[in-house]
Order: structure tokens, then C-alpha cells, then sequence
């Protein structure tokens, strides 16, 4: 915490929402109109070593980072609190760069990793081992304290949870509105798409993405889907008030869990014996909240489990189509319409539900047909409708091709695949590695 020089108001707050969390402020060196349509791709994956009951070792992450980098096309590679390896991709201007981009980095970790004898695993939920940190940092100390106070759902998030992150930019002033909304609910029915977490501690949890349903159980004043009702300004910034204070950091570099149910909102009015808060302070409460869809200065959504590729590249592609134009927008939302509260449902059920089932082979279709006009020659709709064919049409995900491999043989991790397709193609383009 840096110790304000003056109390923060609620203008200070709110200003700083609709200039940097709805606004490009924080993207001073990006044009704006480059930035309000701007792509980006963050991939997880759960690691694990030689055989997959075994954890990556810090050292071994932290030495495998170190020798790649920089990656050809400057993705970050950064380490989760269980030993979860994450790719952020650079921002891109163009669908097609983003995906090729991050494919072209993740290349390179795969290669990497399997000279090393790590795995990189495709999966929302570790399906063996009990969650364990390998990663220490007051931060992550903090929040561990925070969620045991609640169960064992944050250690679960933490350590054994891995999701897919598109970040799509604002979009034009005008559209920023229903594009917020619009990435909201749309949550359940991709979820429900995209499912691929049946398995924990070795057994089915009778979840299609037993990642969300370990979201579900955090603490909902930070996971739970913010309000649609309002603008997204007042709607944010109402939810940031509102969310429980996870930790105070204060000046010697500790970070104070924060157990006793502070709001921001009680924090700005009655302080702490900690001291009161800053903007400082907001912006990084702003870091601590996690419901599906976070906005950034972007819109960061995060309701889609791990899937490997090709098929991160279907979400990444089926979100940036539904939500690029103003029809398809409004194609999407009269697919969906019933459906934007189905959350547990399509974590649970899957496309098992009936209405989700409806509503996603409604959106696959319009965003099929966006695709059809823009992707050209890339192949980006043809991998797109053959997820369609395989699961959409079929009302089924991975999960269920997973359980299914469960049922015959006990197959709980599916086998090793190199995470890209067309790798020879990609070694002609990088050279020998």
C-alpha cells in the first residue's frame, strides 16, 4: 500500500474505471483505434514431470523460461501458483496474427518442454493430484490464507485450474456497451461449448468443468458475473466497491491477508488499522477480482477451460466473430436468449441441456458465417466448423470424449500431442530449434 496523500474519493474511483478499465488511457502508446480492436491469447496448462503424479519443480520452470526466452513472437511465458505454465501472447492487431503468433510461441514451449520431459496437459482441472503450491510469493501466500478461510475452492483454483483467456479490445465507443454485455452471457453457453474438466482426485465429478464449479465456490463477491443492467462503468465499479479486500500491502513489502469480510467500499469509508486505501490500492484490488469476463482496458474472458490445440483456437476465433460486428452481435443474442443465467448448468450438464445445446449451435452458425467473410484462406473456418461437426452438432464437448476414454479403459490424461498443428510448416519458418 502507498499511503495516500490525501482520502480517496469516489470521482477518483470512478474516473479511473471509465479511463482505463472502459477507456484506452492505459494504452497511451497504442493508437486508440488500434487498441480498441486489438487481439490477444492467454493459454495455461497444468505441468507435470516424467510421470504425471510428479510436479514441475520452480527451478525447473523457472530455467526452462529462461533459456526460451525471447519467444519469436515475444509471448511472455509465466509461472501459476501449481506449477501451470502460462503463454501470453503479444497484443495483435488481426485475428489471424494472434493465432498464428501464439501458435508459432507455443511451437517453441512444446519443443522445449519435451526435450525436458515435462507435459504440457490440455485439461480446465488436474485430474490426479491434490492441489499443492510450488510457487512462494507474498501475493499468492496471502491469497491462499484468504480462500482456506472458505474451503478448499481457492487452493483448487490456485494449484489445479487451467483456462483459456481471449482478450478482445473495447471496441468503438458505441459498442462498448453491448460488447460487455454480450461477453457476459455468452458465458454459459460456451462454457458449456468448450467443456473439459470432468475429472479431480482421480474420479468423475459428474462436472462437464469442474474448474467453474471450483470458481463457483470462491468468494462471489469477486467470481460471480458482475451486473448488466446499468452501464458498464457504474456496473464495474459498484462490483470493485463491493468485492471483500483480499489483502493490504504495506510499505516494508508485506502483503496482509484479509479475513474478516472488508469491503473496498467499508475499507474507503471506516480505514483499517493497516491505514487507509489509495488509488494505488483500487488498481490493485481491481487485480484480485476474477469473474468471467474482467475488463482491463480490454475485455479479458475467462470462462473457457484448457483445450489443446486446434481447438483453443476455435474459442479464441468463435468469441472474436460473435462479438467484432454489430449483426452478428445480434445474432448472438437472440441465440442465447434464456440462456445467460445457465451458468451452473453449463458447467455441470454441458450441452446436455437443451437450451444450451440450441443456443450454441445458433452461435457456432453466426460466427461461422462471420468467419466465412473474413478468414480467406487461413483455414480458421474450416477448424471452427470441424468442431462444430465433432462435438456442437452432436450436443457434446471434450468432456465427454474424456469420460467416454475413462469409461473403457481408465484414461484419465490424454495422450501427449504436439500443441500445433502444421509444425512442419513452422520448423521451415523458424529454422532448426
Amino acid at each position: 500500500m502507498i499511503p495516500p496523500s490525501a482520502p480517496l474519493t469516489l470521482q477518483q474511483l470512478t474516473a479511473h474505471v471509465e479511463d482505463h478499465v472502459f477507456g484506452t488511457a492505459s494504452s497511451a502508446d497504442i493508437p486508440a483505434e488500434l487498441a480498441r480492436r486489438s487481439v490477444g491469447i492467454e493459454l495455461e496448462w497444468l505441468t507435470s514431470y516424467r510421470d504425471h503424479a510428479e510436479r514441475v519443480s520452480l527451478d525447473q520452470l523457472t530455467a526452462l523460461i529462461a533459456d526460451l526466452d525471447p519467444l519469436p513472437c515475444h509471448s511472455r511465458l509465466t509461472v501459476e501458483p501449481g506449477g501451470q505454465l502460462e503463454l501470453s501472447s503479444a497484443r495483435f492487431d488481426t485475428l489471424n496474427d494472434a493465432l498464428h503468433g501464439t501458435a508459432t510461441d507455443l511451437f517453441m514451449v512444446d519443443q522445449a518442454c519435451a526435450e525436458r520431459r515435462i507435459d504440457l496437459v490440455a485439461l480446465g482441472t488436474d485430474p490426479i493430484r491434490p492441489p499443492r503450491r510450488v510457487l512462494d510469493a507474498p501475493r499468492y501466500d496471502a491469497m491462499e490464507q484468504f480462500f482456506d478461510a472458505d474451503g478448499r475452492a481457492g487452493r483448487m483454483m490456485m494449484c489445479n485450474t487451467a483456462s483459456i483467456q481471449v482478450n478482445l479490445g473495447l471496441g468503438a465507443p458505441d459498442e462498448v456497451a453491448d460488447r460487455w454485455r454480450l461477453a457476459n452471457a455468452l458465458g454459459p453457453t460456451l462454457t458449456a461449448c468448450f467443456a473439459n474438466s470432468p475429472f479431480h482426485e482421480g474420479h468423475p465429478t459428474g462436472w462437464q468443468s469442474s474448474r467453474l464449479q471450483a470458481w463457483w465456490h470462491l468468494d462471489p463477491t469477486r467470481a460471480t458475473p458482475p451486473c448488466a443492467g446499468r452501464s458498464p462503468v457504474e456496473c464495474w465499479s459498484d462490483y470493485a466497491l463491493d468485492a471483500r479486500v483480499m489483502l493490504i500491502r504495506t510499505p516494508d513489502g508485506c502483503s496482509h491477508p484479509i479475513t474478516d469480510r472488508l469491503t473496498f467500499r467499508e475499507w474507503m469509508a471506516d480505514g483499517h488499522e493497516l491505514g487507509a486505501p489509495s488509488l494505488d490500492d483500487f488498481v490493485y484490488h481491481l487485480t484480485t477480482l476474477f469473474p468471467p469476463v474482467r475488463p482491463r482496458g480490454w475485455f479479458e474472458i475467462r470462462y473457457i477451460d484448457a483445450l489443446p490445440t486446434p481447438f483453443w483456437q476455435v474459442a479464441t476465433a468463435v468469441l472474436h466473430a460473435l462479438l467484432e460486428h454489430a449483426e452478428t452481435r445480434a445474432r448472438a443474442w437472440a441465440a442465447i436468449e434464456g440462456t445467460t443465467d445457465l451458468w451452473i448448468d453449463a458447467a455441470q450438464l454441458g450441452l446436455a441441456e437443451p437450451r444450451l445445446a440450441q443456443a450454441s449451435r445458433a452461435v457456432f452458425l453466426a460466427a461461422l458465417d462471420a468467419l466465412d467473410e473474413e478468414s480467406g484462406e487461413d483455414g480458421t473456418h474450416d477448424v471452427v466448423r470441424g468442431y462444430f461437426d465433432r462435438w456442437v452438432a452432436r450436443e457434446r464437448t471434450p468432456a465427454d470424449d474424456r469420460l467416454d476414454a475413462w469409461r473403457r479403459d481408465g484414461t484419465l490424461i490424454p495422450v501427449r500431442e504436439s500443441p500445433v498443428p502444421y509444425a512442419r510448416e513452422l520448423i521451415s519458418e523458424l529454422g532448426p530449434t
